[in-house]
């Protein structure tokens, strides 16, 4: 375990946020080379290590979403959960390349994919066209222990802009800023109640009439919930500070965008979260995330949207009204980024994978999730693998709110050991 952990911390302190991550992709083909493993990297910079003849593939993607400080981290460990100081921890997916590396370490014949990229659109998982060898293929991108995935989400990438002008405004000039909301995955964690920065923004305007918008810079990423969102504004009453918000005058006098009311609106009705949930799974069936809004100095309005639903139909349907959406308020829209759904699959290798999670845990059960794994994607490319998905507990990913349950690492390790061990049994 110490060993486990002792690689995590290595790779905390090599910057690795997406499209940003050469110096750990250079660390991990030297790591893997050293211990004699033969290492592929391909054009969008994605990872392939291999020894011997193996049945089995390992699966992670080595980009981190860096929230807060990050990639300045700074881990510290409390009654056994370990966390970052002010920023994402990068365990997602760090601690799985942490396994592999223990893997590699003890010299297995395995295969190892190391994807490019995947927090900002499964970039990496959708270009793989190594040859691998392996049978079945086991991503450990999963977050809660003692669970065996088998289906996650499809998503696509809705952007909308428009070129808006700037006129005369009235009033006075106020900062109306939400920050520091806790934030989160916009996948796992958008049924959770948690608000989103840009939503209570909008509402505040809504509620106080303002329809005179001169900027607005709001939300992070587009795979986590918004825990920011500033605007600036002019307003003929007084504004004051509600609950999340806080306003501030400024000694401004500055011009505000002819369709500002308009944006304000759109925020403000925009049907963030989910949309429909899945009763036979549990989990949400379709959603989406209002993620991102900006409006520079020359009146460009930026809008970026994810979409997850756990069926193809679904996600064409929901992709469909949020471009007919935009395209009312007199946006451009792009889809971008767009994967599949991995429908859910029971086989000879997940049952494997079920009965070594419960003979670590004492039970388990079959899940899907909602949230983009790369299986979907990289199981349309290799047809006759099987797949299955497993991690430890991972809370709040894609904030700076993050942590890992240490524990719940070293038995996800054992499940893992228990599975290679046993993998030649699978039919």
């Amino acid at each position: 375990m110490s060993e486990i952990i002792g690689h995590f911390q290595t790779l905390t302190q090599i910057p690795h946020c997406s499209k940003e991550a050469e110096l750990l992709l250079d660390f991990l083909v030297d790591f893997a080379k050293t211990r004699g493993y033969e290492v592929e990297v391909d054009e969008v910079k994605n990872i392939y290590i291999h020894k011997g003849n193996p049945t089995l593939c390992l699966q992670a993607h080595y980009d981190m979403v860096c929230m807060g400080k990050a990639p300045m981290i700074e881990t510290y460990i409390e009654e056994g959960v370990m966390r970052a100081k002010d920023s994402s921890l990068g365990a997602d997916n760090g601690m799985a390349i942490a396994m592999m590396m223990q893997n590699m370490d003890e010299g297995l014949a395995l295969e190892f994919l190391l994807t490019s990229d995947e927090e900002i659109g499964l970039i990496g998982a959708n270009e793989v066209a190594f040859e691998l060898k392996s049978k079945y293929m086991l991503n450990l991108d999963s977050e809660d222990e003692a669970e065996v995935y088998i289906g996650c989400a499809g998503g696509a990438d809705i952007t909308a802009f428009k070129q808006d002008a700037y006129v005369e405004g009235k009033g006075s000039c106020y900062e109306v800023a939400v920050k520091g909301l806790v934030g989160g995955h916009s996948g796992v964690d958008i049924d959770k109640g948690i608000d989103s920065a840009i939503k209570v923004l909008g509402a505040y305007l809504a509620k106080n009439g303002v329809t005179q918008l001169a900027s607005i810079y709001a939300g992070e990423r587009r795979n986590s919930i918004p825990a920011n969102a500033v605007a600036i504004v002019r307003s003929e009453k007084p504004l004051t500070n509600a609950t999340d918000v806080t306003t501030r005058v400024l000694k401004e006098e500055p011009k505000v965008l002819k369709e500002g009311a308009k944006i304000i609106e759109l925020i403000d009705t925009f049907k963030h979260g989910v949309h429909a949930t899945n009763d036979a799974l549990g989990i949400p069936d379709i959603s989406i995330n209002l993620a991102i809004i900006t409006a520079d100095e020359k009146g460009g309005v930026k809008i970026e949207t994810s979409a997850r639903a756990m069926g193809a139909e679904a996600l064409e349907l929901l992709t469909s009204e949020t471009v007919n959406l935009f395209e009312n308020y007199s946006f451009e829209v792009q889809v971008e980024d767009k994967y599949p759904a991995w429908k859910p699959d029971i086989s000879s290798f997940t049952n494997l994978v079920s009965e070594e999670m419960k003979a670590v845990f004492g039970h388990t059960k079959m899940m899907a999730i909602h949230a983009g794994l790369e299986c979907g994607v990289i199981a349309e490319k290799y047809p006759s693998m099987k797949f299955a998905s497993i991690g430890p507990t991972i809370r709040y990913p894609h904030s700076t709110r993050e942590e890992v349950d240490l524990l719940s690492v070293e038995r996800t390790y054992e499940v893992l050991k228990g599975i290679i061990q046993n993998i030649g049994e699978v039919k």
